[in-house]
């Protein structure tokens, strides 16, 4: 499932929220947030005392206590995750401009090397920047978040026929940081894919990307 995905801006004023961070934004070389990868540090959108604003959490919600990152969540029902997702305060927005599933089969790029998966990558027309719906919990290390996920829909099941991740309306995003769990489940549901666009296979690290 979604283990690639990209944020294009900066903090900004999103969705009701401030043009503020929670937290101290990290002042080193490896913050990325334009490139989000399993346990990369990246910008989520979270309410605190009354207020929306963005804080900087790292992308995985068990906080590296499990064999591998905990990037997304889809059963909510499980105890371990009716806990966050009951719970307003640990629900959260991941806000992105595109996101990447891997092709099933491998391409023979014709250079003489391996034949290996292509990204296709997967953006929403109506939303330059749209929210995924999230959940986070401290751990040791810091903040931790997971991207919540559903039934595919027609556009992204030929490539991950498992999974999506959970792409909120703008609409739903005061239901999403404040609801009740039915709620908040009743939004658990594919995207419209007519308000979707997909390019690729890219292999980024055979061909520059276009």
């Amino acid at each position: 499932m979604c283990n690639r995905a990209r944020m294009s801006n900066e903090p900004e004023t999103l969705w009701g929220s401030a043009a503020k961070l929670f937290s101290e934004r990290p002042r080193d070389n490896r913050f990325d947030p334009r490139e989000l990868r399993p346990k990369s540090r990246n910008y989520v959108i979270r309410e605190q005392g009354g207020e929306r604003a963005w804080d900087v959490m790292t992308w995985d919600v068990l906080g590296g206590k499990a064999a591998w990152p905990m990037t997304n969540v889809r059963q909510l029902g499980l105890p371990q995750w009716r806990r966050l997702a009951e719970k307003p305060e640990n629900r959260c927005l991941v806000p992105l401009t595109e996101f990447c599933e891997f092709t099933p089969d491998k391409h023979d790029l014709g250079d003489g090397k391996p034949p290996l998966k292509g990204e296709m990558w997967f953006g929403v027309t109506d939303q330059p920047v749209f929210a995924v719906a999230g959940f986070w919990q401290r751990a040791e290390g810091g903040n931790g978040f997971t991207m919540v996920t559903c039934n595919p829909n027609t556009l992204v099941a030929p490539i991950h026929p498992k999974a999506m991740i959970t792409i909120l309306e703008p609409e739903d995003i005061d239901t999403w940081l404040r609801g009740t769990y039915d709620e908040i489940v009743a939004l658990q549901k594919p995207y419209d894919p007519t308000k979707m666009t997909v390019r690729g296979p890219v292999f980024p690290t055979r061909r520059p990307e276009r």
